[in-house]
């Protein structure tokens, strides 16, 4: 899922209708203190980052005039926050809070269900997941059908909702609702969906994900990766996600783990299948190794795609290896794997002399991959071990083969573990 700022989710809410707060998004201080002074009245600076818990980590602040906002922004802007950059600053009115609703919509994939559902709870403010089932009313929608009016007002009546509030709290709801269908989300939420003392019904605070399927029908929104994570891209995710937007033939999934590699024992990762790669991700941890990326090529990808991928990893400035953790037995023909690999070890190789490169690939046409990696490498100047099925359970041995590879590529290089 791609994950939406809360500036940009309160965009499409205002679009859908939804009242939200007066404010807009600065990404200096100078820019905060103009929309203060714009807004006329106490503001808070919101910092705006992917991750939850901003309050209590300091990255909500409050400024009663221009100056102030200018201040607090600048005390934001670059500082770090759950371990992410604050590099924009929402800059709002300050909300005079009587009352915290929430409202949600997800989609529940099982298989009894199949369809968004829409949450509504007189508890907003905090998590949903602890909020007791009996303050919470939600309605599974018919998707063919859609949502009225009353469907939206029957959730409010449920928690008995006061009767002046629940249009009000109804339209906010369908508005909601209508974002969520019109920009293919995954989850959208509104929280808190706030009651003012003067009786107004806003949009206190949003967090939306778009499904990463149809990232492409909303170039408005400006994503540059079409997944879900903790921090945004680097330059490298963004290359390793042009490798899968333009071809959808098996899965090419990298993320890069460390961009900036200052010391020694880092390996070019390049897995096969979640779980398994992930097992061998732990061996490397327990010989003293890190992952400078991890990947994953699964799915049945085409040499091509492999290639691709291959390349990039090999390619990551201050790596010391590349690993291929194959640890599972496909039944996609890796064949495929050892054309893409060879083509990129070819050309990467003799640029770096020596580099250590260790390779598990079992499954269909595993004979013909050997063969394949072992003659297309035979004649490159590198560290090459190859391994198959019968080493497939064998992570902490491959781990330790990386390492004694590495070891002898400092060496020839004259260089001392740090």
């Amino acid at each position: 899922m791609a994950r939406l700022y809360e500036y940009q989710g309160k965009q499409l809410l205002r679009a859908s209708k939804v009242p939200i707060p007066q404010g807009e998004v600065a990404t200096t201080p100078q820019e905060a203190g103009k929309i203060a002074a714009k807004i006329g009245k106490p503001v808070a600076i919101k910092a705006q980052i992917w991750a939850g818990g901003r309050g209590k980590a300091g990255g909500i602040k409050f400024a009663s005039n221009p100056q102030e906002a200018e201040k607090v922004a600048g005390e934001l802007l670059g500082a770090t926050l759950k371990n992410l950059t604050v590099e924009k600053v929402l800059v709002e009115e300050k909300l005079d809070i009587d009352k915290e609703f929430y409202v949600g919509v997800i989609i529940d994939a099982s298989r009894e269900v199949r369809a968004p559902i829409i949450m509504f709870s007189t508890e907003g403010g905090v998590d949903i997941e602890s909020v007791p089932s009996e303050k919470i009313a939600q309605v599974t929608v018919d998707v063919l059908r859609g949502v009225r009016l009353y469907d939206a007002l029957n959730l409010a009546v449920a928690l008995k909702v006061p009767n002046k509030n629940l249009t009000a709290i109804a339209q906010a709801i369908m508005g909601l609702f209508q974002t969520f269908r019109a920009y293919n989300c995954r989850t959208a939420e509104i929280n808190p969906l706030v009651l003012t003392k003067d009786g107004k019904i806003l949009a206190g605070d949003c967090r939306m994900a778009i499904d990463d399927s149809s990232v492409f029908r909303h170039p408005e929104l400006g994503i540059d990766v079409a997944r879900e994570a903790a921090t945004p891209p680097t330059e490298l995710d963004k290359v390793a996600w042009q490798i899968e937007e333009g071809d959808l033939r098996g899965t090419c999934y990298i993320a890069q783990m460390s961009p900036e590699i200052k010391e020694l024992n880092y390996v070019g990762y390049h897995g096969i299948g979640g779980g398994g790669a992930i097992l061998g991700v732990d061996a490397l941890n327990r010989q003293g190794l890190k992952i400078a990326n991890y990947a994953d090529t699964s799915g049945n990808p085409t040499a091509a795609k492999v290639y691709r991928a291959a390349k990039l990893i090999i390619n990551q400035p201050g790596i010391e290896g590349y690993m291929l953790g194959g640890f599972i037995v496909a039944n996609q023909e890796q064949w495929h794997h050892a054309h893409g690999v060879v083509k990129a070890l070819r050309e990467e190789i003799p640029k770096r002399p020596g580099f250590p490169c260790v390779i598990l690939l079992c499954g269909n046409k595993e004979k013909e991959s050997m063969e394949i990696l072992k003659e297309g490498t035979a004649d490159l100047p590198g560290r090459f071990e190859f391994y198959g099925s019968d080493k497939v359970y064998e992570t902490e041995f491959l781990a330790k083969r990386m390492k004694a590879l590495i070891l002898e590529y400092r060496k020839d290089r004259g260089i001392r573990e740090q």
